[in-house]
């Protein structure tokens, strides 16, 4: 629910929109000092405001003053003012000062329900803008305002002007190859080639032979020279996709060219210098494949100077939404349709859904979706989404608090930067305590962030 701030020190009215305004989750504040410490804390996007609060309710000072504070501590925030009818100059005067609308009372729930929804998709969309004109030219196809996305984006903008290895971690379909693109536009490598290979799709017998190359005659069929991905990447980006499937046998001849920068090629002699910058990717848990000893450890170190980890669509909130909407206009370019928007049961049915396949699902749920749809907005029935008597079940008590508690861990995780000392504190329990949460809900992503961090 939309968090609203109502700054007003008349108790009647209070209980008058507590009743009034179900579909927002209510934040009071009797007076100036209180206003400002609830917008401290709850960072609201819309804020109604009397003007006549204490300790001069029957002056507009007080609440003008206030209007200038929020302003101050929250930019983006829109206020709208709760004025009497006949006090239109002090509202005027509140416009001025930045104030996003006024409402005469006595009070209209209709009216006023109506006020606030535009308030809040005014903030939602300057929200996308301002996310948007952040993130720049380089990070357009990383769409989202989930504060774990604007944290990775933010970590790409630190790593890409760096030569540090990267190692990217995440659920198939979260997006790795958009987030490498992205670490290769911002740097210094950007006008080089990126070069992209992954490790799953090709058979082992010639995994070897398509990174490193080969002379003519290294083996049956080998007719020509045949340069590797590594040295078509010489001067700019390598994406090891999946590299986590990479065969053992292989991980030794990796080692050696992350270590020195050269390479041989299959039946060659020659030892040929190569100038790449390196960003791995893999869906699996490289610390316990290490732990079977199926991954070389000290690959996994040279691979892992950096570690970012791509949050899966689930764990997103209303990017959901918000990536929908791009996909929906670019498949209406692409398919040269007309279909507008999102119908609400659309949307509920995005934002209720798992999202197993992450962002290769939505892809192709609003591919289809655009073409199959029926009328100019798409449904959740256009989806595939509709709900299944699963859905509709009531969900345990253990399953509900396991829901609110991994959604919190991840909340602070994210506020603290990945620090999980910070995370505890901000959750209100030991250290401990933590780690025996993220193990029970196997949030292996923030466990290997620590056993990275560590080293």
């Amino acid at each position: 629910m939309k968090t609203l701030l109502i700054v007003e020190d008349d108790l009647g009215i209070q209980k008058q929109l507590k009743w009034s305004l179900p579909d927002y989750e209510l934040v009071f504040a009797e007076d100036r000092s209180s206003a400002l410490t609830q917008v401290r804390r709850y960072e609201p996007a819309v804020v109604t405001l009397d003007l006549g609060l204490p300790p001069d309710p029957s002056n507009a000072s007080e609440g003008l003053a206030c209007l200038t504070d929020i302003l101050a501590i929250h930019p983006d925030c829109k206020v709208i003012i709760i004025t009497g009818n006949t006090d239109k100059e002090h509202a005027l005067k509140a416009v001025n000062l930045g104030a996003y609308d006024y409402y005469q009372k006595p009070i209209d729930p209709d009216v006023l329900n109506v006020i606030l929804a535009r308030a809040f998709k005014l903030s939602t969309l300057e929200q996308e803008n301002r996310y948007l004109r952040h993130s720049g030219l380089h990070q357009q196809d990383i769409i989202g305002n989930s504060d774990s996305i604007l944290k990775a984006c933010r970590m790409v903008e630190k790593i890409a002007p760096t030569e540090i290895t990267t190692l990217l971690q995440g659920e198939s379909g979260t997006g790795k190859e958009v987030f490498a693109r992205s670490i290769h536009k911002q740097s210094p490598r950007a006008e080089k080639p990126f070069i992209a290979i992954n490790c799953a799709s090709i058979p082992e017998n010639l995994l070897e032979s398509e990174l490193f190359g080969y002379e003519k005659g290294a083996f049956t069929g080998a007719n020509k020279t045949t340069l590797g991905k590594i040295e078509c990447a010489n001067g700019g980006t390598l994406l090891l996709d999946e590299i986590g499937d990479m065969p053992l046998s292989l991980q030794a001849k990796m080692l050696r060219f992350l270590q020195e920068r050269v390479i041989e090629r299959l039946g060659g002699r020659q030892v040929i210098e190569v100038d790449v910058r390196v960003i791995c990717a893999t869906h699996r848990n490289l610390a316990e494949m290490v732990a079977e000893q199926t991954f070389r450890e000290d690959l996994y170190y040279r691979i892992s100077e950096m570690t970012l980890f791509i949050p899966p669509l689930r764990d997103r909130g209303q990017d959901v939404v918000i990536i929908a909407k791009a996909l929906l206009h670019k498949f209406n370019q692409e398919f040269k349709t007309q279909v507008h928007s999102l119908s609400e049961d659309a949307i509920q049915a995005l934002l209720s859904h798992r999202w197993p396949g992450n962002i290769r699902e939505l892809q192709n749920k609003l591919k289809s979706a655009v073409i199959l749809a029926d009328s100019k907005q798409i449904t959740a029935s256009d989806l595939g989404l509709l709900p299944s008597t699963e859905d509709l079940a009531p969900r345990t008590l253990r399953k509900v608090r396991e829901d609110a508690e991994t959604q919190a861990i991840r909340e602070a995780y994210a506020l603290s930067n990945g620090n999980l000392s910070k995370t505890a504190d901000l959750l209100g329990v030991t250290r401990p305590t933590l780690y025996s949460l993220i193990d029970k809900y196997r949030m292996l992503d923030l466990r290997n962030s620590e056993t990275n961090n560590e080293h």
